[in-house]
């Protein structure tokens, strides 16, 4: 009775890791899709609202899921007293401490960090291209993801039932 338990635990913890890898292959595009669409609010908000930096990326981080309301958030922090950090700083500063809790890639942080040169530095039309320029970078970046999703999430989550099945064999 014991190795059957036993046999049982083992299974479902590597069905449980291979489940939690799947899991990160999930939410890669969804993440992108929403900081995509954060930046097509930050756009419009530039275009049409006139409305300051930290207060726009403020109310678009709250209108985001986590961890892209995060990030936004943070940055918004950083620009406003007392630190008074340019948008450059913020936007890096929040990415480097916001990174982890993504399941975002270092392409996708690269494009953010590209876009944290050039926002509160220009016009607003140079701005608007810089984004525009940046939400491209993303959707390919998707497109990727959801390759990729598509190709290993059914894999790992079969690859941690048949691990656990195999160690199962071997222990008996």
């Amino acid at each position: 009775m014991l190795k059957i338990l036993g046999a049982v635990m083992v299974i479902a913890a590597a069905a449980l890791a291979g489940w939690i890898r799947s899991r990160e292959y999930a939410r890669r595009p969804n993440q992108i899709r929403r900081t995509i669409l954060a930046l097509r609010r930050l756009e419009t908000e530039i275009m049409y609202g006139f409305t300051p930096l930290p207060d726009a990326l403020l109310r678009i981080g709250e209108q985001s899921g986590e961890p892209i309301q995060f990030i936004l958030s943070e940055a918004a922090k950083w620009m406003n007293s007392p630190h008074h950090r340019t948008a450059q700083e913020s936007l890096q500063k929040a990415v480097q401490s916001g990174w982890k809790y993504t399941a975002m890639k270092n392409a996708e942080k690269d494009v953010l960090h590209q876009l944290s040169f050039t926002l509160g530095t220009s016009d607003r039309k140079d701005q608007l291209g810089h984004i525009a320029t940046a939400v491209r970078q993303l959707e390919s970046e998707e497109e990727i993801a959801r390759e990729e999703q598509n190709r290993y999430e059914k894999m790992y989550k079969s690859l941690g039932v048949l691990c656990g099945a195999f160690i199962v064999i071997l222990f008996y």
